[in-house]
């Protein structure tokens, strides 16, 4: 039941015709079917939301309403497709999320589970950036490659959190739970549990070394 509804969700909503919706619709079907972890993963991103927003009640609401959830299980579609050399499709379904809900997410980025897209207008995540589990990002974000490192992409840690309007950006590692303030433009590395703020992004609240034994 939940393959059909989160498939003719994402059919209805990015489809621009009933040829387009019946063709995303079958397309999320096929990859719901062949990939039931990509359906284990939607639900876990359903959870954070309730848990990390306290303006949501209940996982109705944003299962029907919040853009951003839709453009991340759109995404978990055209990742499948695009990794089962259907690279053509997967695009197309990346285009119309990007139209539709002001949502860009390449195909060959990677992303985990339990990921919260807040708000999500503008956001923008390039080919090869690697995002891990638990991982927070409000609106108006870019992640992408740098254009001196055209290869290399930044890889995003657990637990990280990015404000909004922040750019990331290069051949770079953000460490598992650390934040990036609103605003901020981030061109090298930030170690695990820190905060970086400001243009260019600098370090704060860094957790203190262990002492030795």
């Amino acid at each position: 039941m939940i393959v059909l509804a989160l498939a003719d969700l994402i059919g209805r909503r990015l489809g621009g015709n009933a040829a387009e919706q019946a063709r995303f619709t079958a397309f999320s079907i096929d990859a719901f079917r062949g990939a039931p972890e990509l359906i284990e993963a939607a639900g876990r991103d359903l959870q954070a939301i309730v848990l990390r927003d306290p303006a949501v009640a209940g996982l109705l609401p944003p299962l029907l309403h919040f853009k951003g959830y839709l453009a991340l299980q759109a995404w978990r579609v055209s990742h499948r497709l695009w990794r089962h050399d259907q690279r053509d499709a997967a695009l197309l379904l990346q285009n119309e999320a990007s139209n539709v809900l002001q949502v860009s997410i390449h195909p060959a980025a990677t992303l985990g589970s339990s990921v919260y897209l807040d708000h999500a207008t503008g956001i923008v995540i390039g080919a090869n950036v690697v995002i891990g589990d638990e991982v927070t990002i409000l609106q108006n974000v870019s992640i992408g490659r740098h254009g001196d490192l055209p290869m290399r992409s930044p890889r995003i840690g657990r637990g990280v959190f990015i404000g909004s309007g922040a750019t990331i950006l290069g051949d770079i590692e953000v460490g598992d739970f650390a934040k990036i303030g609103a605003g901020t433009v981030v061109i090298s590395d930030v170690p695990a549990g820190c905060t970086a703020i400001g243009n260019p992004a600098r370090l704060t609240n860094c957790p203190e070394p262990a002492s030795a034994a």
